[in-house]
């Protein structure tokens, strides 16, 4: 019998880097970088906007532990980059910032994609949330179940929203982000796919044909890592709240760990066709929790708030197992206090009803943000 995966996890962010003094995103200069470099080594780098960080945790057994690491890695980025005039945000969209007046990161391989993509890659001023999970050496197992995870995508989008604004509009939309992200090819929902081997297959058709390097280019909601032995869950929004980016990541971790249990009693989640699973994600992202998704098994629309609480109680023996219930409740906290979406807008009409003007206004919210990000370390 194969050995249990060990279900580890690891949590990558980007932030948006803000100038203090024009509350706009910028670059800043390279000292900041290197002094990020030297206190957090390779846990942290650059992303394809000049005006971006990225970090990542190590691999973790627990999200307690993911949740430490965010916490000092968070606290030293926004440290450091006080020392500059500069603050990191974390939210999927900067609400005032231009697209237009970006510069990528000058290095090879973001100079090979800026040429490639022009500008739909030029829009690319967004930030993201990636949860990896282990699974060993199990390629199977992680094609089996990134095939029944898909489902689940919408529901984990939702409860990460973050990006209502871009360049000083309302989009109406919980998650804009999506809509940019979504231009470049290779994105959206993953295909299904019966084997690894298979999957490997369409893979090697693009490399072979030259227009691809490896599978990193392939940029799926969901794809096996072709780093890391891990299922890579790419859909959600940066968070702005680490609580939220930790239950978030302990939800999918535990999704998994649901999938892999049934998979050991002879069951498996339904597959749906990507056609009704885009459609949740398309509800996700205009809505996020405010709406209801459709439950596919009974073709009508329930409330989201309903559907994350049975899929808790779906996991919740999971939960258990890996001792993350504290982090996996805070959910709840998301679907009665709003996710980021909300913070933003409220913040937004707040500082509308107070007097300012809608550049004010908005400078309140990226204040809000900048707050935010910043974790309590009390």
């Amino acid at each position: 019998m194969a050995a249990k995966p060990p279900f580890t996890m690891g949590i990558e962010e980007e932030y948006h880097l803000v100038n203090m003094e024009t509350r706009e995103a910028a670059a800043p200069p390279d000292a900041l970088f290197e002094e990020c470099e030297q206190k957090l080594g390779g846990q942290v780098g650059h992303e394809f906007m000049a005006s971006q960080i990225e970090i990542g945790t190590p691999v973790c057994t627990s999200p307690a532990e993911a949740r430490e690491h965010l916490v000092h890695l968070r606290s030293t980025v926004a440290d450091v980059s006080e020392k500059y005039g500069f603050a990191p945000i974390a939210a999927a969209t900067h609400p005032i910032s231009r697209w237009q007046e970006a510069q990528h990161t000058d290095d090879s391989r973001y100079n090979d994609i800026a040429n490639d993509l022009q500008t739909v890659v030029r829009r690319l001023l967004i930030s993201g949330m990636h949860v990896h999970v282990g699974l060993g050496d199990d390629d199977e197992l992680r094609m089996d179940l990134m095939n029944q995870a898909t489902y689940f995508l919408p529901h984990l989008l939702a409860l990460s929203t973050s990006s209502p604004f871009w360049q000083k509009n309302d989009t109406g939309l919980a998650s804009y982000r999506l809509s940019i992200f979504t231009e470049l090819p290779r994105t959206g929902l993953p295909e299904q796919f019966e084997t690894y081997v298979d999957y490997k297959r369409h893979v090697d058709v693009l490399v072979q044909a030259g227009i691809l390097q490896d599978a990193t280019k392939i940029w799926w909601d969901l794809r096996p890592s072709d780093r890391y032995p891990t299922l890579e869950m790419r859909i959600c929004d940066v968070c702005t709240d680490v609580d939220d980016a930790v239950a978030i990541g302990a939800l999918f971790m535990c999704i998994l760990r649901m999938l892999y249990r049934l998979k050991g009693n002879n069951q498996r989640w339904r597959l749906y066709s990507n056609m009704l699973v885009a459609e949740n994600r398309w509800r996700a992202q205009r809505y996020g929790i405010d709406e209801p998704l459709i439950d596919f098994g009974k073709s009508e629309l329930v409330p989201v708030n309903t559907l994350v609480e049975e899929l808790l109680e779906l996991t919740a023996e999971d939960a258990a197992e890996a001792g993350c219930e504290k982090e996996i409740s805070h959910i709840r906290t998301i679907l009665e206090r709003g996710t980021s979406a909300h913070q933003q807008r409220q913040t937004y009409l707040a500082a509308i009803d107070g007097g300012a003007d809608q550049d004010g206004a908005l400078h309140a919210v990226v204040d809000m943000l900048i707050k935010t990000t910043r974790p309590d370390t009390a």
